[in-house]
């Protein structure tokens, strides 16, 4: 065999040892999302962990409920689909020991109608569609608030219910639901408040169909969850590291047109 081939066969050699000594130190890990935006960028971060060793497997669920029971129960290594208020919600009333290692981006909530083309157009005694847990459904409450709509209690802080409603002046029907079905309600109800992962997968537009929209502000950016007893591992740091390059901000930027806000 001749010089140049010993040295191309070891060149090759030294590359497929490469590979497989990359391929045996890469980590699996299960992240689960909601359909919509949290999936499609966690696409876009698939590829940037992998070069740093992590695979990421993408477990889509269609509520809100199912990621922290599946993260809790290990089933899931993190997930992806949730802000601060709602988790320490979840953890209170079950339980949990999970924290957030990171934030991702911002869906500002928005009440869309498929019967008037502005809120102003909304009528006295109309029917409005909100989620039913304790975070999205207070969130859509201070939303109104802010909006001038109806009064809360004073002092009821990031989780109201319709019970604090001390004044609602044009009498409105509020009428709560599982919150992956509020876009469903559109055709039954005056108006919705959707979340915008919903509101994108039923072909809303968040910017342009919302006739009234929640501004960028506030504990509600959505944020990366683990285990407490993971939040030190090394593969908590690629993932992280991973989300929040400039790559997935133009991704974010670009793809959802300021529907979704990268908080990074």
């Amino acid at each position: 065999m001749s010089l140049r081939h010993l040295v191309i066969s070891a060149t090759v050699s030294v590359a497929v040892l490469a590979i497989v000594a990359s391929a045996a130190r890469a980590e699996t890990i299960k992240v689960g999302v909601t359909p919509g935006p949290h999936a499609q960028i966690l696409e876009a971060v698939k590829p940037i962990a992998a070069k740093n060793g992590l695979d990421i497997q993408i477990v889509e669920f269609t509520d809100y409920v199912v990621p922290n029971a599946a993260l809790d129960a290990g089933d899931l290594q993190a997930n992806s689909f949730q802000n601060q208020p709602y988790l320490d919600n979840q953890n209170a009333d079950r339980g949990y020991k999970i924290e957030s290692v990171g934030l991702t981006v911002n869906f500002p909530m928005g009440v869309y109608s498929a019967k008037y083309k502005n809120w102003d157009a909304v009528p006295q005694g109309a029917t409005l569609s909100i989620p039913n847990d304790p975070t999205n459904g207070g969130r859509v409450l201070l939303l109104l608030q802010d909006k001038g709509v109806l009064k809360l209690k004073p002092g009821v802080g990031f989780k109201p219910t319709v019970a604090d409603i001390i004044e609602n002046p044009k009498k409105f029907n509020i009428v709560e639901v599982d919150a992956a079905q509020t876009a469903r309600t559109l055709d039954d109800v005056d108006v919705a408040a959707i979340n915008t992962n919903y509101a994108t997968q039923a072909g809303l537009d968040p910017v342009k169909d919302a006739i009234l929209r929640e501004d960028p502000k506030g504990p509600y950016a959505n944020l990366i969850a683990v285990r407490s007893a993971d939040k030190d591992k090394p593969w908590v740091r690629i993932l992280v590291e991973s989300y929040h390059t400039a790559e997935v901000r133009d991704f974010v930027l670009t793809k959802f047109k300021g529907a979704v806000l990268p908080t990074w």
